[in-house]
């Protein structure tokens, strides 16, 4: 990946090696959407629920903590339910400036212990979906969520990762 810029603030995100994880989800989920990594720019920041918690008050009025935000680059969303998001333009030095993640350690690990789930395969799926937001995917719409769930199995399969929607499948 030509950048991965990350910003660890809590230090449990070290003993996981956060880095090699976000690496090999981004590039699994770039490649399979036929967007070249090498070209990508993302930036994450790892941090505990205190701090999730401020940015989801500060950007989306929601002053609790959450496991995964992300601020696109550029609005790519697509206009009809379904559809796909609008294709990722370089910027004027080839660059593919896509935008910043945040992950909350506290609530990723919650979540991973509550659903049997490693760790890493959790932040791998959460760093996928992250990722696909970014790119213009969304869940808001019925159709949306079906299409960015598709492609977050299909990546994550490629991971070695089971689906994480499998046993949600009757909800």
């Amino acid at each position: 990946m030509n950048a991965l810029d990350i910003a660890i603030e809590d230090s449990r995100w070290h003993d996981l090696g956060l880095a090699t994880l976000a690496d090999r989800a981004i590039t699994a989920a770039l490649t399979h959407l036929s967007v070249d990594p090498e070209l990508a720019e993302v930036s994450i920041l790892a941090c505990d629920d205190d701090r999730i918690a401020e940015l989801n008050a500060d950007f989306r009025g929601k002053p609790q903590p959450t496991n995964v935000l992300s601020w696109p680059a550029d609005e790519r969303g697509a206009a009809q339910d379904g559809g796909n998001p609008l294709p990722v333009q370089p910027d004027f030095d080839g660059a593919l400036e896509l935008g910043d993640i945040a992950i909350s350690y506290d609530t990723c690990a919650a979540e991973a212990e509550s659903a049997g789930k490693s760790m890493a395969d959790h932040v791998s799926h959460l760093t996928v979906h992250g990722l696909l937001h970014l790119l213009g995917y969304d869940h808001e719409r019925d159709a949306d969520a079906t299409l960015m769930e598709r492609i977050e199995v299909e990546i994550l399969g490629k991971l070695g990762i089971d689906d994480p929607y499998r046993d949600h499948a009757s909800a």
